[in-house]
């Protein structure tokens, strides 16, 4: 059957109308994918069932996908904010029916130099990079785009080396943002007073001052549910040894504190280079002396219902894992426990068994926690690129 010119350039004129529709059609629906996927659930890709949880609790996969998950912040309308530090990007992730579940994802900052803090208050981002704070206001209306963010200040120390932050509101509402040592042994305090201490400020960045010194690298902090005293983590120095120097659960009880770095080490340590200057008996003692190299980043308590009442007031702590032992340690979620006084009383495992210790191999590393409204537990895990749900049932 032949067909006629017309018929021809008629088919023809169609054939390209629906080619350019199509091209366009995915060119928009790539543009809104690049704000806005759906999460993609991969529970058989985290061998969950070799983690080792207390009788009646249970781990479960609330997001994945968030390449290099560290800091988390939960915003007022149930969307949570997710800091890294490897690719630069910054998420936020809802449960949108409900279920425990994440099932959307939005890439709301890109191309950052480790933006791992991220806190949340009144209806704004707040977003730490190095030597800048950001903060992104109704970003919990504009998700799919947000607007540009407003300066707070950007005239902190600029040093990569332990120059990741988390940053968290406390109690007193304002804002604590630690400042690591640029090394990982020497006193950097005569550079720049603000190396190795924890700083707090309002929320528009006024009225900035040192809470605590001697702090070598805090990437997690909180406050307890009782005394309201600050407690934080610190990662110990390297190129001691497998077993020296422990690293810390420490507590701040007065503004200015000093905690040792980089003169001592776990209280009574001095260190081989530093520790001839000043004696371990001018600085306030750890807490808890955690186990050598096990990097702990967050510490939070468990002050909702779903926990049993044994777990109350005692505080929970990230232990990222070694990489500078022969036989490494960490990668696990240690509990410890304090007494009415507020000094601890116990050091034990709460979840352990991301790392095989016959292999050596790990397939998460637990950096952040977050207690949800409900009483569980959300873990980030920036090796698994996940965030993990705990729950107890009973």
């Amino acid at each position: 059957m032949k067909m006629n010119t017309m018929t021809f350039r008629s088919l023809t004129m169609l054939a390209f109308s629906l080619l350019i529709f199509s091209c366009n059609g995915k060119k928009e629906q790539q543009t809104e994918e690049a704000n806005e996927e759906t999460v993609v659930e991969q529970d058989s890709l985290l061998p969950l069932n070799r983690l080792n949880l207390p009788e009646g609790f249970k781990i479960e996969i609330y997001a994945k996908g968030l390449d290099g998950a560290r800091s988390m912040a939960m915003g007022d309308d149930g969307t949570l904010f997710v800091g890294t530090r490897r690719e630069g990007n910054v998420y936020a992730v809802k449960d949108t029916d409900g279920d425990y579940k994440a099932d959307k994802m939005w890439t709301i900052a890109s191309g950052m130099t480790l933006p791992n803090g991220v806190a949340f208050k009144d209806g704004s981002l707040y977003l730490a990079d190095v030597s800048r704070l950001l903060k992104y206001n109704n970003i919990e209306n504009e998700l799919d785009g947000p607007s540009e963010p407003e300066l707070i200040y950007d005239d902190y120390p600029e040093a990569l080396h332990h120059g990741w932050k988390y940053i968290a509101f406390g109690p007193d509402d304002k804002l604590y943002v630690p400042v690591g040592a640029p090394c990982n042994i020497c006193d950097s305090t005569m550079v720049d007073e603000r190396y190795a201490t924890i700083t707090r400020m309002n929320a528009d960045g006024t009225d900035r001052e040192i809470v605590a010194r001697g702090v070598r690298n805090t990437v997690g902090f909180t406050w307890h549910p009782e005394s309201k005293e600050l407690y934080f983590t610190d990662n110990g120095r390297d190129m001691m040894g497998d077993d020296v120097p422990p690293c810390e659960l420490n507590r701040v009880t007065e503004m200015g504190q000093h905690f040792g770095y980089p003169f001592c080490h776990g209280g009574t340590i001095a260190d081989p280079e530093f520790g001839d200057q000043r004696p371990c008996s001018d600085f306030v003692p750890p807490v808890q002396n955690l186990g050598p190299h096990v990097a702990p980043l967050a510490v939070k308590f468990d002050t909702g219902s779903m926990f049993p009442e044994s777990y109350k007031g005692h505080a929970f702590i990230a232990e990222h894992g070694s990489w500078n032992r022969s036989k490494k340690i960490g990668y696990r979620i240690m509990l410890v426990k304090l007494d009415a006084n507020g000094n601890a009383t116990s050091y034990e495992p709460f979840i352990d068994g991301w790392l095989d210790e016959e292999s050596q191999e790990a397939f998460g590393r637990p950096v952040d926690l977050l207690f949800l409204q409900d009483g569980s537990l959300l873990i980030s895990d920036d090796v698994g690129d996940a965030i993990y749900r705990v729950t107890y049932q009973g």
